[in-house]
């Protein structure tokens, strides 16, 4: 009982510690190409704007929610100060890019064919979205995707924005 007891607590600590990591930390920087395989984005230039990172797949069926209502959101607001970010993490990029003739939108859109940009972000669910301020902090963790939650991170943008 003894051991079964002090595993929770061990295990409450992890969970606490890669929180607030996520919730308060940065991430390393990373250099991905676009899914277009023209050039490559580092995540270190676009400091000094407000980024969201959001990791999809074409299997994700919440994906099919989030990214449409992304886009409307990324044409709502100033691309001067805002960029979006969408790490597909499909092993086949045939499956990515008809998910995208699907779904089409506006923001980049890199692929990571090693897996290695979710393994440093910590990424458990899809989607994941990781809202990073403009020195690069992360101020907002979102997992899954449900009706209403594209307003929710409107706000959160909007204020990052703002300050």
């Amino acid at each position: 009982m003894q051991k079964y007891i002090r595993f929770l607590l061990l295990l409450l600590v992890a969970i606490y510690s890669t929180a607030t990591l996520a919730a308060k930390g940065t991430y390393p920087s990373f250099s991905l190409p676009e899914f277009s395989g023209n050039q490559k984005i580092e995540l270190a230039k676009l400091r000094g704007k407000v980024v969201y990172i959001d990791f999809w797949a074409s299997w994700c069926a919440p994906c099919r929610q989030s990214m449409p209502k992304f886009n409307v959101l990324y044409n709502k607001l100033p691309r001067a100060s805002f960029e979006i970010l969408a790490i597909n993490l499909d092993e086949s990029k045939t499956d990515a890019q008809q998910f995208l003739n699907d779904y089409p939108v506006d923001y980049t859109v890199l692929y990571d064919a090693t897996g290695a940009t979710p393994k440093q972000f910590g990424v458990k669910v899809m989607p994941t979205g990781y809202l990073l301020d403009r020195f690069g902090m992360v101020r907002h963790v979102h997992q899954g995707f449900r009706s209403g939650d594209d307003k929710l991170l409107m706000n959160k943008i909007k204020k990052l924005l703002s300050e």
